[in-house]
This record gives C-alpha cells, structure tokens and sequence, in this order.
C-alpha cells in the first residue's frame, strides 16, 4: 500500500478462509438475485434515470457499507480510498494508454467485417450495422450536456458502485479463501481473481439477457488484477468509467 498506513478501526475482521468464501458466495447470490428484479423496473424518473439501474447501484453500495457496519469495519479495507494516489493514477493511465487504442481498433475492424458478413452479422447488437456509418463516416461527436450527465453517471453511479462490490469487497473476500498463487507487477493472479470476474460478468446477464455480456469477464480480470496490485479501487473505478466512456464516444463517432 505504499506505505500508507490504513486508519484505526479499519482492518479487516479476522474471518477463516472457508467462512470468507462462503460469505463472498453468499453476498454474490442475493445480489444477483435482487439486481434480476430490480432491472426490471422499467421506469423513468426525473433527475434520476433509469429507476431499476439506480437502485441496482445503490445495492452495489449498501451491501459493502452494511458488512463493514457489522463487523464495525472501515470501507479502507475494502479499498474505498484513494492511496496510493500516484500508483493508481500510474496504473489507470498505463492501462488506459495500452489497452484504449487497441480496443478501438478492434472495435472498427469488428464493426467493418461483421456489418459486412452474413455469417458475423448476428453477432452485432441490434440496429447497429443499419445505422454504422462506416471508418468513411467517422465524425467528431457532438459535445452536451447530455455526453456530460452521461461521462458523470459512469464514474459516479456505475463504476464505482460496482467496483466497490466487485473488487473491493468480493475480491477481497475470494482471495482469503483463494489466496493468489502468484503475483504479476504486484496483483495476485489465481482464483479469487477468475471467480471474482466471472461473477461480475453473470450479473451483468439480467438486463438484457444477451449473453454478449458475458465478454465483461476480461475486463473484470483487468479491474480485479489493479485492485490486488494497488490495494485501491481508485485505478480500476476510473478504468472502468473510462472503458464505457470510451465505448459511447466511439457509437457517436460511427452511428448515422
């Protein structure tokens, strides 16, 4: 933790490594359950959006928040800080550097060779080729302030809401029933880190039951991987919000 020294109170509760895992299973089964109704309510308010998707978000946050109540924890032992800053901004900006450009190359060549194939057209979310303009098409996209609430709600209200959940709580509990085999620029790799990201991507399943969702497995090893490596969930919360920016202003960029 860079030598950051957590605030009194806040250690972690000295639970077993079985009891860990089932609590980390247990907190899964509710959630996912609870997050298949809530996103269902299908309604609208003002100032707040989709009513199912906020509560959604609001679960992500109790369900950390009242463990740490219970055990009379702090959210820093579920990486609900900042420190170290400089190695989380470092490893956000390394990734975004690497990881960003690439994404966006394969998502044009994705876009150019399915649109273009019978065979791959399925593939492709609804509407999306009727309306893909093209790399010839490509423009700048317009900015308003709806791109604005829009950049805002993916930091605030799905990034870290999840990342708190995922990483910071989950992954915690999994890697003290799964403690890592072995340790890549300092982020544990072994189970905890498998099972964490693909249980962050089941719950993703619900909304729309496309299993297309599925593919936010890899970047949930990305995320769990920062976690480990920094101890903080500032890194992988602005990756996140990062990733899903990145995606809509590549939809604006293409879409007619």
């Amino acid at each position: 933790m860079g030598g950051v020294a957590p605030p009194a109170g806040s250690k972690p509760e000295e639970i077993g490594a079985e009891r860990a895992g089932r609590e980390a299973i247990v907190a899964w089964a509710v959630v996912a359950v609870l997050v298949t109704v809530l996103v269902r309510i299908n309604i609208t308010l003002y100032a707040i959006g989709h009513l199912g998707s906020a509560l959604v978000a609001v679960l992500f946050l109790y369900v950390p928040v009242f463990v740490a109540w219970r055990r009379t924890e702090d959210l820093y032992a579920y990486g609900f800080h900042a420190e170290p800053i400089q190695r989380g901004l470092v490893t956000a900006s390394v990734a975004i550097a690497v990881i960003f450009p690439v994404f966006a190359v394969g998502y044009f060549a994705f876009y150019e060779v399915a649109c273009h194939s019978d065979l791959l057209a399925h593939l492709v979310p609804n509407n999306m080729c009727t309306r893909y303009g093209g790399i010839a098409g490509v423009h700048a996209p317009a900015m308003t302030p709806e791109l604005a609430e829009f950049c805002a709600v993916q930091l605030v209200v799905v990034a870290l809401p999840e990342e708190l959940f995922f990483r910071g709580f989950l992954l915690g509990l999994l890697e003290r029933r799964f403690p890592p085999k072995r340790r890549i620029l300092g982020g544990g790799v072994g189970w905890a880190l498998v099972i964490s990201a693909a249980m962050f991507a089941l719950i993703h399943l619900p909304k729309q039951g496309d299993p297309r969702a599925l593919a936010t497995f890899f970047p949930g090893l990305l995320f769990g991987w920062m976690r480990s490596a920094t101890g903080s969930i500032m890194a992988s919360t602005v990756t996140h919000a990062g990733s899903n920016i990145l995606i809509r202003f590549l939809d604006l960029m293409v879409l007619r």
